[in-house]
């Protein structure tokens, strides 16, 4: 039986995208996944890399008269949000085959079998993940309980009541900024588990793990090698902030995370060699691609920024500058 998921990104993250995929597709072989290309060298590539698992759709195919007009007041990471629902809704639209379908973010890394997930999901319509902050970033909830990198709708009526109400108010407001009860497209999830009975939130120990809670949990590795997490087989890691510098070298977490521990190195380390072999891929189809590879100086003054300018300076900048 095939399992069906769904992406997007722009060519900034298709080295990040791309080694997502091909380690979704490593530890669950019959993976299919619909990409939603932000733009024609995306979707040029992808083609190109001749993946049977990959089915491309071009941004115009999905924009609405009324996503392109949402467009014109969000920023980039702000659309990408709106899209969010947007994305399952339009393939299971267009595919009745389908019956259960799951968002994935693109800088995620599976490490092991994705079915102990997918046998705790069950029969369930609608499926989550939340954060699991660490105790010293418990009061980032504000923003969200859950985090929109694994979300799953199951093609029943509580699934599309669900997905549907969240496309319409993504469409309706999607920002970067807290603002009566809302933050961007995520939460929005916070009333899901309350609305929806047979909406399960995941509780895998290995599923989620991420800069804002690795610190509070054991990593090891077993006899094989295989990376655990509280002595479950970790499944998934969310590399958030994650750099990819033009020098061969990687930026892996802000000094924000860094704060208190430092990551597990060995969980890096997979992801480093993905996102090379990824990059070896996608440069034998286009020589000297180098899209999402930051030089280091401008990484260098983001980390600064983050570290040493207040915040209401950082919120003026940001009109100017994509950190």
């Amino acid at each position: 039986m095939t399992n069906y998921f769904c992406t997007l990104f722009d060519s900034g993250y298709l080295i990040k995208g791309m080694a997502m995929m091909e380690s979704l597709v490593q530890w669950c072989p019959d993976a299919h996944v619909f990409v939603l290309c932000m733009d024609e060298k995306t979707q040029e590539i992808l083609t190109a890399s001749k993946r049977s698992y990959i089915t491309c759709i071009a941004l115009a195919d999905l924009e609405t008269p009324e996503l392109l007009e949402t467009k014109k007041s969000r920023g980039v990471a702000e659309y990408c949000w709106t899209l969010s629902p947007c994305l399952p809704s339009f393939v299971l639209e267009h595919h009745p085959e389908i019956d259960f379908i799951t968002y994935l973010d693109s800088d995620l890394l599976f490490y092991s079998s994705i079915q102990p997930i997918l046998d705790e999901i069950g029969d369930n319509s609608i499926a989550i993940i939340e954060h699991r902050f660490a105790p010293r970033l418990q009061d980032r909830e504000i923003n969200g309980r859950f985090c929109v990198e694994w979300v799953s709708f199951r093609r029943d009526e509580e699934g599309m009541r669900c997905l549907a109400r969240w496309r319409e108010q993504c469409i309706e407001w999607c920002y970067y900024r807290l603002e009566d009860g809302k933050m961007g497209d995520q939460k929005y999830l916070d009333e899901w588990p309350a609305l929806y009975p047979n909406c399960h939130i995941i509780e895998h120990p290995g599923a989620g793990i991420a800069p804002w809670n690795y610190e509070k949990l054991h990593f090891s590795q077993d006899a094989s090698g295989r990376i655990e997490v509280e002595g479950s087989p970790l499944i998934f890691y969310h590399f958030h902030q994650f750099q990819l510098l033009t020098n061969g070298m990687f930026d892996r977490l802000s000094a924000f995370y860094t704060a208190v521990c430092e990551e597990p190195t060995a969980v890096y380390k997979v992801y480093e060699r993905a996102l090379m072999r990824a990059l070896k891929v996608i440069r034998t189809i286009s020589p000297g691609f180098s899209d999402g590879l930051r030089p280091f100086f401008m990484v260098l003054a983001r980390r600064w920024v983050q570290r040493y300018v207040p915040l209401s300076v950082k919120r003026f900048l940001h009109h100017f500058i994509r950190y």
